[in-house]
């Protein structure tokens, strides 16, 4: 009856390294989502509605584990965050470094991390140096913006309201 109370506007955050291509490319995409008719091949559809936070440093150790568990890949913090970038101090050792560690080594040199890092914290989802998964996350919200998505099961009552 009151569903429309408990509607969310996603927020989305990318953690952005204005000297990475693949974080620019997504960049670019989030904003144009926003700014724009989303698909931009149909100018009929709305700009797709979600709040977008752009930070141009480094996760902090909290949300790097919090990205962890929100990434649908089944790997350590190394493959999933560190590049394979020459200048990482990771990319020849076969030691697995903590979270702090690579917050460490994201602070002191952006290029030994995969660049972009965008988290959608509504529905849990994030993408790590691949703007193709940023693209699925868009299609997701032109999916539940269009209603072709079905309803999270926590808005369904439970108990005796079912």
């Amino acid at each position: 009856m009151f569903s429309a109370f408990r509607r969310v506007v996603p927020e989305i955050s990318i953690f952005h390294n204005p000297s990475s291509p693949p974080s620019s490319k997504a960049l670019s995409l989030l904003r144009a989502a926003t700014s724009g008719p989303y698909p931009p091949t149909n100018a009929k559809n709305p700009p797709l509605d979600f709040k977008l936070e752009v930070v141009e440093a480094p996760p902090t150790t909290d949300q790097l584990r919090t990205i962890l568990s929100f990434s649908s890949q089944d790997s350590t913090a190394t493959s999933l965050f560190l590049s394979a970038h020459p200048s990482s101090p990771f990319a020849s050792s076969t030691g697995t470094p903590s979270l702090n560690k690579v917050t460490e080594v994201g602070a002191k040199n952006p290029n030994a991390l995969k660049w972009p890092i965008v988290v959608d914290w509504t529905a849990g989802r994030a993408c790590v140096g691949d703007v193709e998964c940023v693209k699925g996350m868009l299609e997701n919200l032109r999916k539940k913006r269009d209603g072709e998505a079905g309803e999270d099961e926590p808005d369904k009552p439970k108990g005796w309201f079912s």
